[in-house]
C-alpha cells in the first residue's frame, strides 16, 4: 500500500517545474546539478538557467531543460577565476536583466502545462531575491559551502565591529571569542585590495538568504549539528541539510575539466591505503617556490602520490616546467601527475590513504564520505574554516600551517601515514563515514529532511 501511495504522490508532483540557477564556478555547479538530479528523481521537472561563462554541458543531463542567458562577461576582462571576488560582484550586476527576462518568459509560457513551483539559486547570486519577489515566485537558496563557515560569514558585521576584521598580522593566532574553535587566521576572507567589496558581497548574501523561503545544505546534521543550531536561532526560515548530495547518484559528473582516467589504472597498481592524493581544486593558485617545496616534500616522503596539477595552478607557468630535469624519472613510477582526476572515484579507491586538499567544501565532504583522512592546506574564504574544523573539531586530518616547506611536509605525511596519531585519525573518519551512510538511509536525518523539503516545495 505504501508504495502505491508513493507512486500516486510522484504522479501528482510530476506536474511541477523547478527552476535552478547555479553560480558558474566548478565547486558551485556540481552540487546544484546534483541537487537537480535528486529533485528530478522525486518527480519534478527541472529547468537550469545558466550563464555562457563556464556553461555546463547539457548533453550530460538530457533529462533537464537548459536555458542559457548572456552574462556580459565575455566582453569583460573580469571574466576570470583568477579574481573570484571581482567575478562574483560583476555577476550580481550583469546577470540581473537577462535573468529577469528569462524567468519571466518561462513563467508566461502558456504552452507549458507544468506550473513553476519555485526558484532555487546559489546563495552568492543574491540579486535573484529581488527578481523572484517581483515575479511573485518563491525562492529557495542552496548554499554550496558548509554550515560552520556560513555562521562565520554571518558574523562579519560583529567581527568588523570588534576589530577582528580587517585581519591584522599581529592577531593571527588569537582566538575569536564569538566563534568557538576559530582563530583570527581561520576567518573566511580572501586576499584582496578591496576588502569592502568582500564585506558587501557577504552582507548581501546573508541578507538575501534570510529573506528567502528556505535554505538547502549539502551537509548532514550529524556533522554540523552545533552550527545548524546556531543558524536556526538567527535565520527564521526552514532549513534542509540533505547532503551529501553526491552520494545519491555517485555516477553523475558535471566536471568542466577533462578528467584523466589513467589515474584509476595507476591506482590499481598500488598497495591499499598507500597513496597520497593531492589536489587543490579548480581555482587555487600558488607560486613556483611553493610548488617545488610540495614536489620535493612528496618525493622525499617515499610514499606513492597521485598529484593533480591543473593548468593555471602555478602562477606564470603553463604546466610542469618548474620541475627540475629528471624529477619524474627519479620517482621511478611512485608519483603520477595529471591535469585533472575523477575525484570521487579516486577517493573511493582502496589504494588511497590520504587526501592533501585545499578544503573546498565538496572535497572535504567527499573525503569524509570515503573515510580518507586529510592534510589541510586552505587558500581562501570558507576553506580556512573547513580546514580548522577538519583538523581541530572533527579531528580527521592535520593542517599544514605557516607556509609549505619540504621538511614540514615530510613530517606531516609521516604523522598521518605512519605514526599512531594517524591511526586515531583514521578511526575517527571511519566513524564519520558510517554516519554518512546512516543519514541517507530510510529514517536517517538527511532522508527525513529531503522528505520535508519535497513536501515544502509541493505546498507552494
Amino acid at each position: 500500500m505504501e508504495s502505491n501511495k508513493g507512486e500516486t504522490e510522484m504522479q501528482e508532483r510530476k506536474g511541477r517545474r523547478l527552476v535552478l540557477f547555479p553560480l558558474p564556478l566548478q565547486g558551485h555547479i556540481n552540487p546544484m546539478l546534483q541537487l537537480a538530479n535528486i529533485l528530478h528523481s522525486k518527480g519534478f521537472s527541472i529547468v537550469i538557467i545558466h550563464t555562457n561563462f563556464n556553461s555546463p554541458n547539457p548533453s550530460n543531463f538530457p533529462h533537464f531543460t537548459f536555458q542559457p542567458i548572456p552574462d556580459g562577461l565575455l566582453e569583460s576582462s573580469e571574466a576570470s577565476t583568477t579574481d573570484v571576488l571581482a567575478l562574483l560582484s560583476l555577476l550580481n550586476v550583469t546577470c540581473v536583466s537577462p535573468f529577469q527576462e528569462c524567468l519571466a518568459r518561462l513563467l508566461s509560457d502558456v504552452l507549458e502545462e507544468e506550473p513553476i513551483a519555485c526558484l532555487i539559486t546559489d546563495a552568492m547570486l543574491h540579486f535573484t531575491r529581488a527578481v523572484a519577489d517581483s515575479l511573485k515566485l518563491p525562492r529557495i537558496v542552496l548554499r554550496t559551502g558548509g554550515v560552520s563557515s556560513f555562521v562565520a560569514f554571518a558574523a562579519f558585521p560583529l567581527l568588523l565591529e570588534k576589530g577582528y576584521l580587517p585581519i591584522q598580522n599581529s592577531q593571527l593566532e588569537e582566538p575569536v571569542q564569538e566563534l568557538p574553535h576559530l582563530r583570527v587566521k581561520d576567518l573566511p576572507v580572501i586576499k584582496t585590495l578591496n576588502p569592502e567589496a568582500l564585506y558587501q558581497l557577504v552582507e548581501s548574501m546573508i541578507k538575501e538568504t534570510k529573506a528567502s523561503s528556505g535554505l538547502i545544505w549539502n551537509s548532514f546534521e550529524e556533522l554540523e549539528q552545533p552550527a545548524l543550531a546556531t543558524l536556526g536561532q538567527d535565520f527564521p526560515i526552514p532549513i534542509f541539510p540533505i547532503g551529501p548530495f553526491h552520494k545519491y547518484f555517485p555516477a553523475s559528473s558535471s566536471s568542466l575539466l577533462t578528467q584523466d582516467q589513467n589515474s584509476i589504472s595507476w591506482l590499481d597498481t598500488q598497495k591499499p591505503k598507500s597513496v597520497i592524493y593531492v589536489s587543490f581544486g579548480s581555482i587555487a593558485a600558488m607560486d613556483e617556490k611553493g610548488f617545488l617545496e610540495i614536489a620535493w616534500g612528496l618525493a622525499n616522503s617515499k610514499h606513492p602520490f597521485l598529484w593533480v596539477v591543473r593548468q593555471g595552478l602555478i602562477r606564470g607557468s603553463e604546466w610542469l616546467e618548474p620541475l627540475p630535469n629528471g624529477f619524474l624519472e627519479m620517482l621511478d613510477g611512485s608519483g603520477h601527475i595529471v591535469k585533472w582526476a575523477p575525484q570521487p572515484q579516486v577517493l573511493a579507491h582502496p589504494a588511497v590513504g590520504a587526501f592533501w586538499t585545499h578544503n573546498g567544501w565538496n572535497s572535504t565532504l567527499e573525503s569524509i564520505c570515503e573515510g580518507v583522512p586529510m592534510i589541510c592546506q586552505p587558500f581562501f574564504t570558507d576553506q580556512m574554516v573547513n580546514a580548522r574544523y577538519v583538523s581541530h573539531v572533527w579531528r580527521v586530518g592535520l593542517q599544514l600551517e605557516n607556509g609549505v616547506e619540504r621538511g614540514k611536509i615530510e613530517k606531516v605525511i609521516r604523522r598521518l601515514m605512519v605514526e599512531r596519531e594517524g591511526e586515531a585519525i583514521r578511526e575517527r573518519i571511519s566513524l564519520l563515514k558510517e554516519q554518512v551512510n546512516l543519514c541517507l538511509r530510510q529514517g536517517g536525518s538527511s532522508y527525513k529532511f529531503l522528505e520535508s523539503l519535497i513536501s515544502y516545495i509541493s505546498s507552494f
